[in-house]
C-alpha cells in the first residue's frame, strides 16, 4: 500500500510540474513535438496493422480457394 502512494504522490507531481513547464514557451514547443512524434507513432502502429490484416485475409482467401480447388476435384 504504502508503494502504491509513493506512485500516485509521484504520478500527481509529474503531472503538476509538466503543466507548470508547458506554460513556457520552450516547454509549450516540446509538448508539441512530443504530441506530433506520439501521433506518427500511432498512425505508423495503425498502417502497419492494416497492412498485416489484409495480408492475412489474402491469405484465408488464397487457402479457401485451395480448399474449394480440392474439394471439387474429389467430387
Amino acid at each position: 500500500m504504502k508503494n502504491v502512494a509513493w506512485l500516485i504522490a509521484g504520478i500527481a507531481i509529474g503531472f503538476v510540474a509538466a503543466h507548470q513547464v508547458s506554460k513556457t514557451p520552450q516547454g509549450k514547443q516540446f509538448f508539441d513535438e512530443v504530441d506530433t512524434k506520439a501521433r506518427e507513432f500511432g498512425s505508423a502502429v495503425v498502417e502497419g496493422y492494416k497492412q498485416r490484416e489484409a495480408e492475412l485475409r489474402a491469405a484465408v482467401a488464397e487457402a479457401e480457394d485451395t480448399i474449394a480447388d480440392l474439394t471439387s476435384r474429389l467430387k
